[in-house]
């Protein structure tokens, strides 16, 4: 018993080791509350508008101007996070945030709520996610340093994904129980206790140097720096296909969950717990395998796996069966997620972190608006079943042919 409680600890002083930082404490606890809100208001907003307007394309739209604005402006916000302290950044995203979810709580309530208005706030929240993407992923390295920073993106990562948990089975339980206005009140509040851990941070995250010169020629510098190395190429190049084609389940578990399976609310929250399930798993077990470094391999085998799990669930017809898959997707997209957010930080200087960051931010989430659309369509057009598999085999096809183009690199990371 005692070698056991030995190993737990070890366990659990290994993963959790960055929150012995009090700046990265205040950030990690404040995130926990306002990231389960975020998730409460993603899940009934989507199955709000499909329940309106009862078009898997509309669906789609609305990720498309939620996510438009980040494949638009993120290299530009990348100058403003290089110019000016991450934290000041942060304290303004976050009250824009609670404001947005504000107005759609009132909007709800008063039952004034249209299509329209939900697009309408969804490119509200696309622009300040823009800005805060950025800023947030380039804010770790100065919380916890350069030799846990990959440990910090774990952790963080374990608390959006324990959201992508809680978040749509409560939403699931209010939306059924109650109303959808409860999901966007609680979101409004949770972003009260993010914001005052911000404001207590004692890291203003300032930068070293002082980025000057037109916006235009600042956002060439970042790509130009990028341009230059060839690991942090191959990383874009294959963030743009996973994280275009591979990151639909906002868009396709609705569909797939009402007309495939035949589920209602409850089943499609349960089917998104179950890959938050799976993605908080491989998020724990990142952050304790970070003690060891980072493994650019696990980028190139994370991806062709996904894509084929994806692929595997055209053949899925049992809820259960589904589950599981979704979970297995739920794992592998984190370590995929976290390797290349881990080669962008440590293969950047700090002079440059923050332009770098929004191409993160760019490929991650600015691409969605294309990834929504094409899965979108190919449910509209061929059924709710064709979704994934289609995602699935753009995917495969496109990274053998990058791995193809890059194969140097790909096998001096294979050997490493």
């Amino acid at each position: 018993m005692r070698n056991l409680s030995i190993i737990i600890s070890n366990f659990i002083k290994t993963t959790f080791r960055s929150l012995k930082y009090r700046d990265f404490r205040l950030f990690w606890f404040g995130q926990c509350i306002s990231l389960t809100g975020t998730w409460l208001q993603r899940t009934a907003q989507v199955w709000l508008v499909y329940t309106l307007t009862e078009s898997p394309l509309m669906v789609g739209i609305i990720g498309v101007c939620q996510f438009m604005p980040l494949m638009l402006f993120s290299l530009f916000a990348g100058v403003i996070v290089d110019r000016f302290p991450k934290k000041k950044i942060l304290l303004f995203t976050q009250i824009v945030f609670m404001l947005q979810a504000g107005l759609m709580t009132v909007l709800t309530f008063t039952g004034a709520i249209r299509v329209e208005h939900v697009l309408v706030l969804s490119v509200i929240y696309g622009l300040n996610q823009t800005l805060d993407t950025p800023a947030r992923q380039s804010f770790f390295i100065h919380l916890v340093g350069r030799e846990n920073v990959t440990n910090a993106i774990s952790l963080n990562s374990t608390i959006f994904n324990l959201a992508r948990i809680v978040g749509p089975a409560l939403s699931g339980f209010l939306m059924v129980k109650f109303s959808m206005v409860f999901c966007f009140f609680m979101n409004t509040v949770s972003f009260i206790p993010v914001i005052a851990g911000i404001a207590m941070i004692k890291s203003g995250g300032e930068v070293p140097h002082h980025v000057t010169g037109h916006v235009l020629s600042q956002v060439a510098g970042g790509l130009r720096y990028v341009f230059k190395n060839d690991t942090l190429i191959l990383n874009m190049l294959a963030m743009a296909v996973f994280c275009t084609f591979a990151m639909n389940n906002d868009v396709i578990i609705p569909v797939f969950a009402r007309e495939v399976l035949g589920r209602g609310a409850e089943g499609y929250t349960g089917l998104l717990s179950a890959s938050g399930i799976g993605a908080f798993i491989g998020a724990i077990v990142l952050a304790y395998i970070s003690r060891h470094g980072m493994n650019k391999k696990m980028l190139l085998f994370a991806g062709t796996l996904s894509a084929t799990i994806q692929v595997l669930m055209y053949f899925s017809r049992q809820y259960l069966l589904s589950a599981l898959l979704l979970a297995a997707i739920g794992f592998i997209n984190i370590a995929f997620l976290n390797t290349a957010n881990s080669i962008f930080q440590l293969n950047s200087s700090d002079e440059y972190r923050g332009r770098v960051m929004s191409v993160y931010a760019f490929l991650n989430q600015g691409s969605t608006p294309i990834g929504n659309f094409f899965a979108g369509t190919a449910m509209e057009h061929l059924g709710g079943e064709y979704g994934y598999i289609s995602c699935g085999g753009v995917t495969l096809l496109a990274l053998a042919i990058i791995f193809v183009l890059r194969r140097k690199t790909v096998k001096s990371w294979l050997a490493e």
